[in-house]
């Protein structure tokens, strides 16, 4: 039987500026607990579901790039991942239960990469 295709997608962890502001004024024992937990949880999400993801890495500050300029702003993404998957179903899926969904107002968008066909 032949293995199946796997399609590649981006999946963009977000979480709303203001949010993570409160969170950095949270008592430092209540939130190293707190973040105790979530790395506990987020390893077991990621061993779980391994032979999808081929890399997941923090996103740092962010410069606007447009016509006018370049110029520093804020936006929501946490982290970035690249995942393979047979359907974008499945990969959307996948990220159902992750314990990045904890964190308030938080969400996590899938989407498919595609060549574009330039070389």
């Amino acid at each position: 039987m032949a293995t199946p295709t796997l399609k590649k997608f981006l999946v963009l962890y977000l979480a709303p500026a203001h949010v993570l502001a409160s969170w950095a004024k949270t008592d430092p024992a209540t939130k190293q607990a707190a973040e105790q937990k979530m790395q506990g949880d987020w390893r077991r999400w990621m061993g779980d579901h391994a032979k999808m993801i081929t890399l997941t890495e923090a996103a740092g500050k962010t410069k606007a790039v447009t016509s006018s300029g370049v110029g520093d702003i804020k936006n929501d993404i946490m982290l970035y991942s690249i995942v393979e998957a047979e359907s974008h179903d499945i990969a959307a899926k996948a990220f159902a239960d992750h314990p990045h969904l904890t964190i308030p107002e938080s969400s996590i968008e899938v989407m498919e990469i595609r060549a574009l066909g330039l070389n």
